[in-house]
């Protein structure tokens, strides 16, 4: 059985003609073999690949081995750390009997080593800052992020083509709310007449759809300056591939941001690489670890938009990792794409749990040397099943495998060699600057402040007009009370006067009349 092992093992892993990484050494009845070695060739690493396995078993370092075996042979790294473990790969890692023994069957000597080290964050978290514009994304890609409809997805098509027209930036995530908004109040008409009706409910949606995305932390993401993805195929001074690793401890709790900054990662890799096919080895290499959280709550639009980029980006020289707890974590649209996988340990604690591991097991090829479902729930620490596909893309038979320890620390690095570290960066100068040019918000704003002063103006002129009408009215009232007050009170006074105008009369003719009796008797 052992000779027939090592036939086969020589047969599948030791017969290539190109380069190959060396993962580790296969193992028979639960011990690892001399001239064993699991061999992977770089030709095939753009076929993408799983690491799967539960908590504690191994998995971030075999992906820490997997991408300091990648960067050695000079293929540059992307690795997404949501747990932080990831940093000590800028550091030389430390020996011990353990890693003799792992390494005794392995035609490589352990030689302690250190990798140039990119710290990249989409948060407030040290590091470079990585940012997109909404214009970069467009409006498909924009309308799977946000989960639209039909309706909605039209709607953000018009946005984007009446800004192109007027040569209107969408830069941020305020920008593309201000031309929303645009759209149903003073450029409701205008924009209705050139591109359809814009619907005002659709609208209010599409509103809160950004909201929520904003909630997550987006609004950090969608500026300037952009970050260009050819930043990441870069070499150090000895030819090694430079290792950027996208600090993510803090958004792990924010899948929308995490799928959102992946999906844009991917489709600007595919539209910047040029096509370099089937090469000797891959232009670049990421590794997603915690996959599971783009795919949660991801809408089917936004699976088939991955699935999509899966299956083509392969051709411009990228290999994409996935590194989950279970590969039913992964869509099977996904999964069958993937030629390598790394499978450590899975436990059985429920009926449910051996059921899944018994259809896990049927996902490998069939092997007479294990019982793949006992085997899977038996591996130690650092131990995987591990399959992969040969140079002429034929998947290799399954084997038991002892993953070769890491050359670098397996830990993070303290304050002060983070510090260090992003001191050293040639990038931070470039992308940590806040630019904040005149976009979509400032122009359109503009407008609508302009409007709503201009219907204040016009309200305010409207009472003014009213007051000075209601003033003119009261005037015209008060003038004919008065007339009449006037009027009133020179009848009374005349009726007065001839009163007293007659009293007067009616006396001096008396007096007369008495005057003239006596003088009368006078004379």
């Amino acid at each position: 059985m052992q000779q027939q092992f090592l036939t086969k093992m020589a047969e599948a892993y030791h017969q290539f003609e190109g380069d190959y990484v060396i993962l580790g050494a296969g193992m028979l009845n639960g011990e690892a073999q001399q001239n064993a070695e699991v061999r992977i060739p770089l030709k095939t690493l753009n076929r993408h690949g799983l690491i799967a396995g539960a908590t504690g078993t191994g998995k971030t370092v075999s992906l820490q081995v997997l991408a300091e075996q990648f960067a050695l042979k000079g293929i540059p790294v992307v690795l997404m750390d949501l747990k932080g473990d990831l940093s000590g790969l800028a550091a030389e890692g430390t020996n011990n009997k353990h890693i003799d023994k792992r390494h005794s069957y392995l035609s490589e000597d352990w030689n302690a080593g250190r990798f140039a080290l990119e710290l990249l964050s989409l948060s407030d978290e040290p590091g470079v800052r990585l940012k997109a514009t909404v214009t970069e994304f467009g409006p498909i890609l924009m309308a799977k992020v946000l989960g639209l409809n039909d309706t909605q997805r039209g709607i953000l098509a018009v946005i984007f083509k009446y800004c192109d027209d007027n040569d209107l930036a969408l830069i941020n995530l305020e920008d593309l709310k201000k031309v929303l908004q645009y759209a149903t109040s003073i450029g409701k008409e205008l924009m209705e007449e050139e591109y359809g009706t814009i619907n005002k409910s659709s609208v209010s949606t599409i509103l809160r759809k950004i909201l929520e995305l904003e909630t997550q932390g987006a609004e950090k993401f969608f500026q300037e300056l952009s970050f260009d993805v050819n930043d990441l195929v870069r070499h150090d001074q000895d030819g090694k591939g430079v290792i950027s690793v996208v600090r993510l401890a803090d958004i792990k709790d924010r899948p929308k941001l995490f799928s959102t900054f992946m999906l844009s990662m991917l489709a600007e890799i595919y539209s910047t690489f040029p096509e370099q096919g089937d090469a000797d080895q891959p232009k670049l290499c990421l590794f997603i670890d915690e996959a599971h959280l783009i795919f949660d709550e991801a809408s089917k639009e936004l699976l088939d938009q991955i699935e999509s980029i899966i299956k083509l980006i392969r051709s411009k020289g990228v290999g994409i990792f996935f590194c989950t707890q279970r590969p039913t974590d992964i869509p099977d649209e996904v999964l069958s794409q993937l030629g390598l996988k790394v499978q450590h340990a899975l436990r059985a604690f429920s009926a449910k749990d051996r059921k899944e591991i018994k259809q896990i097991s049927e996902n490998f090829p069939e092997t007479p040397f294990y019982k793949t479902d006992q085997v899977l729930t038996s591996l130690g620490i650092g131990e995987a099943l591990v399959t992969a596909l040969n140079e002429k893309g034929i998947p290799t038979p399954l084997v038991a495998t002892l993953m070769r320890p890491p050359i670098s620390r397996m830990g993070v690095l303290d304050n002060a060699e983070l510090k260090s570290l992003l001191m050293e960066s040639k990038l931070t100068s470039k992308y940590n600057k806040e630019i904040d040019r005149e976009s979509a918000e400032e122009i359109l704003g503009a407008k609508i402040k302009k409007a709503k002063e201009d219907e204040i103006q016009a309200i305010r002129e409207e009472e003014v007009a009213k007051i000075e009408k209601s003033r003119t009215t009261s005037t015209r009232r008060s003038t004919r009370t008065s007339t009449r007050e006037e009027e009133s009170t020179l009848t009374q006074l005349s009726k007065n006067t001839m009163v007293r105008q007659l009293g007067r009369t009616i006396g001096r003719e008396l007096i007369r009349g008495l005057f003239g009796v006596l003088g009368i008797k006078k004379r």
